[in-house]
């Protein structure tokens, strides 16, 4: 489109690129591998005058989210970025942020958690926080990253909710890929300036914010009756729930303006008549269309849908895509230890007592980095074919390119 220049760039790139698009005006940012250069970049077009924005460098991650969390409260449209362990120091405000129903959205470029160290690509960083009430957005490739922010602005700016938008570090943040990036104009018609603040703030009114509330509702000074805890938390969980479909809807406005979707909630390849179908979030998703074209070319007719929201959960979506398969194979790159992969856990759920639903088997892969190809995935499709076969209606976690021995 003659609006829309193509060009070569990173994950991380993409992701500041959108922010700029977005007309943020405050940036929160600590540096951490293997988002730094998101925040790096945003800078220098602060410090050129490209982007007009506030950019407040800060002594933490915890620290970062709070002066989000205080822009944000006041009307700003704010971001910032991070990853793994930057993410854990942030915790606490991770969950004001979506307590107080601010509409922040964030980066996580994925990375493994310490300890041991590591600086490379696993999901173990956001499923750590899958409970504290953000929408999350996983993103396959660096289109759909830039395209994932602008459309995120727009559905926690809709809701009241902050959203992460997640993507794999290094395999995504620092590869180059092609990216049609659209004029700030075209921007501007799909992303309006950011509607008024949820809270009140106004020297003339002054009023507590983010007050302690007790359990139940009480009036309050006017004799207004104030909802308690567990409403707030309810109507939080409403909000998350209107987002299946509000982000359908999104994707639907972006492609009317941009010429492109991602499918909403879920996304597909060869699904259509698939027995066997490949599950996971992020760039792994990609990994296995490749998967499964080998796993087709052998006669298996093995598909892949893949996770674009996994907050909230698109419960309904998976089962309209899975009833009527043979079964589903999971891939996790994380792990809910003592348990299983996170997403497997989810999904078994969700068919639990459905008419007709596919068994749900787990693997896990790619922890720390660990390479994971698209043959060692199909090998795992292959070795649950084989135990269905055989009788099995349970089978254990499947650990890929695992070496214990030694």
């Amino acid at each position: 489109m003659a609006d829309q220049q193509m060009t070569v760039m990173t994950g991380n790139e993409a992701a500041a690129t959108a922010a700029k698009l977005a007309r943020v005006q405050v940036i929160a940012a600590y540096p951490i591998t293997p988002q730094t250069s998101v925040v790096e970049t945003l800078a220098a077009w602060v410090e050129s005058g490209e982007l007009p924005a506030e950019f407040v460098t800060v002594e933490s991650e915890h620290s970062a989210l709070s002066v989000c969390i205080a822009a944000s409260t006041v009307g700003a449209r704010v971001f910032t970025a991070t990853s793994a362990n930057g993410l854990a120091y942030m915790n606490e405000q991770v969950w004001w942020a979506a307590g107080a129903r601010l509409p922040i959205v964030m980066g996580l470029a994925n990375r493994a958690m310490a300890a041991p160290w590591n600086v490379l690509n696993d999901q173990q960083d956001s499923m750590s926080v899958r409970d504290a009430g953000w929408v999350q957005l996983y993103c396959r490739d660096n289109q759909e990253i830039l395209d994932t922010f602008l459309q995120a602005f727009r559905i926690a700016e809709r809701i009241n909710v902050p959203v992460m938008v997640c993507y794999d570090g290094f395999l995504l943040s620092h590869t180059v890929m092609p990216v049609s990036v659209p004029d700030a104009a075209m921007a501007d018609a799909f992303l309006p300036p950011r509607p008024a603040p949820l809270t009140v703030v106004d020297p003339d009114d002054p009023r507590n914010i983010g007050a302690v509330t007790l359990a139940d509702p009480r009036a309050d000074a006017e004799g207004t009756s104030c909802h308690g805890y567990m409403e707030i938390r309810a109507l939080h969980h409403q909000a998350l729930l209107s987002a299946l479909d509000v982000i359908p809807q999104v994707d639907e406005e972006f492609a009317a303006v941009f010429g492109r979707a991602w499918g909403g909630l879920t996304w597909e390849y060869l699904l259509d008549d698939a027995d066997v179908v490949l599950v996971a979030a992020g760039s792994l998703g990609t990994q296995l269309t490749v998967a499964a074209e080998a796993l087709r070319a052998e006669g298996m007719k093995a598909g892949v849908l893949g996770i674009r929201s996994y907050r909230p959960f698109p419960v309904e979506a998976l089962r309209a895509k899975l009833v009527g398969r043979k079964g589903a194979l999971v891939f996790d790159k994380a792990l809910s230890y003592g348990y299983e992969g996170p997403i497997c856990s989810d999904l078994r759920a969700a068919m639990c007592g459905v008419n007709d639903a596919p068994l749900v088997f787990g693997a896990v892969c790619g922890l720390g980095g660990r390479d994971v190809s698209p043959e060692q995935l199909a090998d795992a499709a292959r070795r649950a074919v084989a135990d269905v076969h055989a009788g099995a209606s349970e089978r254990p976690t499947d650990w890929i390119n695992l070496h214990l021995e030694g």
